[in-house]
């Protein structure tokens, strides 16, 4: 039998010269069907025929047996067809083709790419335009390209654009990566690349969210079997999101792809202030261990990323705020396996935007314990050493090992790190520490990897303490050194203070005699005769009145003679005696000098 055409011409009656036929009325015990569609303008060659058997010209006046003849296209316009919730449907899931007409469409035929016979027909549930052709399980063979048309009393319409149904889901998922990162500066360049060890020959990538994109490529086989393409992509803005999959197929039945792969985003880095990252348990982990990277910053960022140099996946994280100013976000990566050795990066984040930070300094991760030699570690000229001296840690293996790392416990720094040498069969590598400091001393330990795989350590080998001797000694004699450069400095300016003070007393007692010179001023003295041709003069203080804070003695009585001062011998130089006498007694140019000179003397006063 030759292809037909999918659609139902139900005859009422024939009418018209030359074998005309005339559409009275729709009916389905009859059908035409033929290679055209009635929106085909150019007409088909049909085969009529009655339900269940051919028509002949006994059955259609006119007709002779076996006749065919053409059927016009119809003038209504076409209907629309759409497929819910897509036209990309997973394999399993049901899905709703639809196809809408004008108002007084009475049925809708579907037709499906590759069948004889129309697909399916379906009549409005009620009054209106459109019709609901449902499938309840997708599956490969519901795959292709679909169109509907509609008729009405007056004929059928057009066909309708094509709908391309894609089921998804046969074969497994492909891998899609960023070529180099899925990080990208702002208005740079990224490469996706989508493979499969399948063998797929062809790819898709899908572009979501705004701006929904995809794009196919031919697919080129590789020397270990697997097949990939790339699809460059820039440049890449902030302005929205960039989140990718890609599906793999085969040209000969380039409607059934792949399951869809793991979604990319791709990360744009702008230039705001970079996080730190970090990890608690140091650069150096074993296997089994929990670790947790932590990404903070005083920028205030709200959410924070993070990625693995080479690796695919961003994981995301919102902010914490544990302390003022400071934002942070930990990343727990669970119990440490071989698959955590890398370098790792972190970007802080504002919101929705799709800018990002400039990235964080580089963290390593260290996995030991995975190659079967432990190192030795040693030092010269010991494990005790004084502060300044030069040191050398040496480790050694016995075993091949292209690298030997030194690690301190306790620091967040990355291992140093030193090319191996080979010394009589052995491998070493020195490690010099010089001069050492307080900051020198802790605990080492030395590892030693492959160039292969320079991020997998062996065993670690014992541990050494380096202990920086003399260290309270050291740190007495600094102090004591600051206290007394301290305390010099006080004395100096002591001194400096009481100098200037003793010229201007000078100044003011010299002023204060010749004043008292030209007024008379009598002291009471007594000259002490001795070998010396100088004479001593003392003055007189009564020291019990000084006791009494320098009371005026009360008068005698009416007719006594006035009491004898109670001498006593001077208890201090002349000129603090003096100056006590003067303090008692004092004339104007004596207040003066004692306004000068008190606050100088202090409590001698």
């Amino acid at each position: 039998m030759a292809p037909t055409l999918p659609a139902l011409l139900c005859l009422g009656e024939m009418g018209g010269a030359g074998g005309a036929l005339v559409w009275r009325d729709l009916q389905p015990a009859c059908s035409i069907r033929g290679t055209q569609g009635p929106g085909d303008s150019r007409g088909g060659e049909a085969l009529l025929r009655a339900e269940g058997t051919p028509l002949t010209g006994r059955s259609l006046p006119g007709l002779s047996v076996g006749l065919r003849t053409q059927v016009q296209a119809g003038t209504l316009p076409k209907p629309t067809i759409w497929a819910e919730p897509g036209s990309v449907v997973s394999w399993g899931s049901p899905v709703t083709i639809w196809c809408q007409g004008p108002p007084g469409a009475q049925e809708f035929h579907l037709d499906k790419e590759g069948n004889p016979v129309f697909w399916d027909r379906e009549k409005p549930p009620g009054p209106g335009d459109k019709a609901r052709f449902s499938i309840h399980y997708m599956r490969d063979d519901h795959a292709g390209s679909y169109q509907c048309y509609y008729g009405t009393r007056t004929g059928w319409s057009e066909r309708s654009d094509p709908l391309q149904l894609v089921v998804t889901g046969p074969y497994g998922k492909p891998s899609l990566s960023a070529l180099p990162s899925p990080v990208v500066m702002s208005g740079g360049n990224v490469t996706l690349q989508c493979g499969s060890r399948r063998g797929f020959n062809s790819f898709l990538l899908t572009k979501e969210g705004e701006n929904e994109s995809s794009r196919a490529l031919d697919g080129q086989r590789m020397l270990d079997g697997h097949t990939q393409a790339l699809f460059p992509v820039g440049p890449v803005t902030p302005g929205h999101r960039w989140t990718f999959r890609c599906y793999g197929f085969y040209r000969h039945n380039p409607r059934v792809w792949s399951a869809p792969s793991d979604p990319l985003e791709l990360l744009v880095s702008g230039l705001s202030g970079k996080p730190s990252l970090l990890t608690p348990q140091g650069p150096v982990v074993t296997s089994g261990q929990n670790l947790t990277l932590q990404c903070r910053s005083d920028v205030g960022y709200t959410r924070f990323a993070l990625s693995k140099v080479g690796g695919q996946d961003l994981t995301q994280r919102p902010a914490q705020r544990p302390q003022g100013g400071l934002s942070q976000a930990d990343f727990p990566l669970g119990p440490v396996g071989t698959f955590h050795r890398g370098q790792y990066r972190c970007y802080g984040g504002h919101g929705l935007s799709s800018e990002w930070s400039a990235p964080s300094e580089t963290l390593e991760l260290l996995v030991a314990g995975r190659l079967r030699d432990s190192p030795s570690l040693s030092v010269r000229p010991g494990p005790t050493v004084a502060p300044g001296e030069n040191v050398t840690l040496l480790c050694q293996s016995g075993e091949k090992t292209d690298t030997f790392l030194l690690s301190k416990e306790g620091a967040a720094h990355r291992p140093l790190r030193l090319r191996s040498q080979d010394q009589d069969g052995r491998y070493q590598a020195e490690f010099s520490l010089s001069p050492v400091t307080s900051a020198h001393g802790g605990t080492y330990r030395c590892y030693g990897s492959l160039s292969t795989d320079p991020y997998l350590l062996s065993q670690p080998s014992e541990p050494l303490a380096l202990v920086v001797a003399g260290l309270t000694w050291y740190l007495s004699v600094l102090i004591g050194v600051s206290v007394t450069f301290v305390l010099l400095l006080l004395v100096l300016l002591f001194l400096f203070l009481h100098h200037r003070g003793q010229d201007r007393c000078r100044k003011s007692h010299a002023a204060v005699s010749d004043a008292h010179s030209e007024v008379g001023l009598q002291l009471d003295h007594r000259a002490a005769t001795s070998e010396a041709p100088q004479d001593v003069t003392y003055a007189q203080l009564n020291h019990s009145t000084i006791k009494r804070g320098m009371a005026t003695p009360p008068a005698p009585p009416s007719g006594e003679p006035p009491a004898e001062p109670n001498h006593q011998e001077p208890r201090g130089p002349f000129w603090v005696n003096w100056f006590y006498t003067q303090k008692q007694h004092p004339g104007p140019p004596v207040a003066q000098w004692l306004r000068v000179c008190q606050p100088m003397l202090g409590t001698w006063v």
